[in-house]
This record gives structure tokens, sequence and C-alpha cells, in this order.
């Protein structure tokens, strides 16, 4: 018997960086990479970081040797931000991405993200929140007026009905029909 229970999404934070953005073909490879692995793209946007906001971001590796060579990298040229809906978002999303230090991902999990796009390990292709509170505060950065419960009171729901759900590759966020 089929389960009839709706199924509850889990959310995550995608960012395409900056070496990969201008590059229309790999931002569209990788869009399709990830719809065809059954994520919902809930919002994007098309952003540039200043230095200061990609310093506010990536704050909790301010003292690491990193820091600087990162946020000078993210804050070099224009990035996507989307919020993806899986049913095990952060999990799958971080499979699909791969290791962070690309030497490892290409030699272990070639097929990954990283494996395939990255260069470095700062130039790396991509980056997911690494848990369900990360998610959160991650979204809430790069989208200050998404709220977490409004989704989940008004949309959630609405993708359990996949033939009503159609894909604004345009506009890259899943709709629904009228």
């Amino acid at each position: 018997m089929a389960n009839l229970l709706p199924q509850k999404l889990q959310l995550t934070l995608c960012l395409i960086k900056p070496d990969i953005t201008p590059i229309a073909c790999k931002t569209i490879a990788l869009r399709k990479l990830i719809l065809k692995k059954g994520f919902y793209f809930i919002r994007s946007r098309c952003i540039k970081l200043s230095q200061e906001d990609a310093e506010k971001f990536y704050h909790q590796h301010k003292d690491r040797f990193f820091f600087y060579r990162l946020v000078t990298f993210m804050s070099s040229g224009p990035l996507w931000a989307h919020i993806l809906a899986h049913p095990d978002a952060v999990k799958q999303w971080r499979a699909i991405m791969g290791p962070t230090k690309v030497y490892k991902a290409v030699f272990e999990a070639p097929r990954t993200i990283r494996g395939l796009y990255g260069l470095t390990d700062t130039r790396n292709a991509v980056h997911g929140s690494d848990s369900e509170s990360s998610a959160r505060e991650e979204i809430g950065f790069y989208f200050k007026d998404f709220s977490f419960e409004d989704w989940k009171l008004h949309e959630e729901n609405q993708f359990n009905h996949r033939d009503k759900i159609i894909f604004d590759a345009e506009n890259c966020i899943h709709k629904f029909k009228p």
C-alpha cells in the first residue's frame, strides 16, 4: 500500500561560487544535476558579495589560515544562492557536492560536483550547509525575507502534488501551476 502521508521536506542552502557562476554551461549543468537528484529550487538569486558580507558569512573561519583567501574569492564575482528542498536535503546535497578538498574529490569521488568542477579547496564550485541549524542561519543570510515557518505553512505541502509543480528555468525556481 502506498504511503499517503505528506512528505516532509528539509531545506538547505546551495551556493554556486564565483568560479562557476560566470560560465553559463557549467551553471546549467549543475542545476540539471540538482534537478535530476530530486531537489526542488525554492528560492534563487544571483548576487555579488561585498568583502564585508563575505567576512560576515564565513565568520566562523576568521582565525583560519585560509580566511582572507576565501573571503577575497567569494567577493570576487557573482554567485548563485539557492534554497533547495528534499526529504534529506542537507545530507544529500553534501553527498552530491563531494569532499571539500578537491584533490580528495577528484580521486575518491570523481562524479561529485567538486570532483568534476573543483579547481582548488577554495575554488571548489559550490557550498552547502552542514546541518539543519546552519541551513537556517545561512538561508537567513542570503534570503533575509524568507520565513521557514511561512514556507512550512503555505508551500511545503504543495510539493506533495508533483503534477502541479513546474520548473521555471529562467528564474531557477519551482512554481505551482495555477
